[in-house]
């Protein structure tokens, strides 16, 4: 049973830093590109960060470029988001997901990914 298990969220002011973090099991990490979307109140679920299998190549929206760094740790199964100078708009559930993708694949689509996490809250106050 595959499972994503977010953590990290909570309340932050504007311009302060959080770092989630998403936990994976009963999936072969390695072999999976994961990526990370958030869904605020009334808005459909946006595409945030994405990293490959290896961790090689990442792509990052550009609402949040300059600001966000995504990772992952293999021998962990771990993906973390570090996210920096937040934002009111910011404010959202965060999903990390796994795409079972081909080597140097980190797709923006959340249609491409075959897991996703319950989410984690985070809310930026101004």
């Amino acid at each position: 049973q595959v499972q994503l298990v977010e953590s990290g969220g909570g309340l932050v002011q504007a311009g302060g830093s959080l770092r989630l973090s998403c936990a994976a099991s009963g999936l072969t990490f390695g072999s999976y590109a994961m990526g990370w979307f958030r869904q605020a109140p009334g808005k459909e679920r946006e595409f945030v960060s994405a990293i490959t299998r290896g961790g090689g190549t990442t792509d990052v929206a550009d609402s949040v470029r300059g600001r966000i760094t995504i990772s992952r740790d293999n021998a962990k199964n771990t993906v973390y988001l570090e996210m920096n100078s937040l934002k009111p708009e910011d404010t959202a559930v965060y999903y990390c997901a796994a795409d079972r993708a081909t080597l140097g694949v980190a797709s923006s689509r959340p249609d491409a990914y075959d897991y996703w996490g319950q989410g984690t809250q985070v809310t930026v106050s101004s």
